[in-house]
């Protein structure tokens, strides 16, 4: 572990050692998709430089957590994906043959912004779309923060992103 990491926030240090005391010593790759989450929280991405202090601070090589970053799809390597929010819509079968197509373009006309998009506030950003999300006795479905929420109607999509709009609101406020 590098001790002297100018990249890392003292808080994203403190969180990543605290899963490191979870696991053997010589067993830091345990601790890498925790590390990735924490230091994602600050920038809602994770940059170039972030992946390696972290390779450099759990003492692994930048490929090792690369291939982790563009494995995962809870992880966001693009700035323009650094939204405060962000939204994925299931697009599979079960959730297209039960109005997945129209969740999407409902989402799209209420924050005026395509798949693959953040909003210009920075509020949301709209994942191009899921492959599968695993909830299809849930159709038509999506997760909102990696939260999932099932058997969505554009009223119920409504409610949630309005929601965690203002929740945002007056943590910002």
């Amino acid at each position: 572990m590098v001790a002297s990491n100018n990249i890392l926030t003292a808080h994203e240090r403190e969180e990543i050692d605290s899963w490191l005391k979870r696991y053997p010593e010589d067993q830091s790759q345990s601790a890498l998709l925790a590390a990735l989450r924490a230091v994602m929280h600050e920038d809602h991405y994770l940059s170039t430089e972030k992946m390696d202090a972290v390779a450099d601070y759990l003492n692994l090589p930048k490929i090792a957590v690369y291939e982790v970053a563009s494995f995962y799809s809870m992880f966001e390597l693009d700035k323009k994906a650094a939204a405060e929010n962000t939204i994925s819509v299931c697009t599979n079968i079960s959730c297209m043959l039960n109005g997945a197509d129209e969740i999407v373009e409902h989402i799209e006309e209420k924050l005026g912004i395509k798949m693959g998009e953040s909003t210009p506030d920075g509020k949301f950003f709209f994942k191009v779309e899921e492959e599968c999300l695993a909830a299809c006795c849930g159709a038509p479905m999506m997760q909102l923060n990696h939260v999932y929420h099932e058997n969505l109607t554009p009223e119920k999509v409504d409610e949630l992103l309005d929601s965690v709009a203002s929740k945002t609101d007056k943590e910002t406020g």
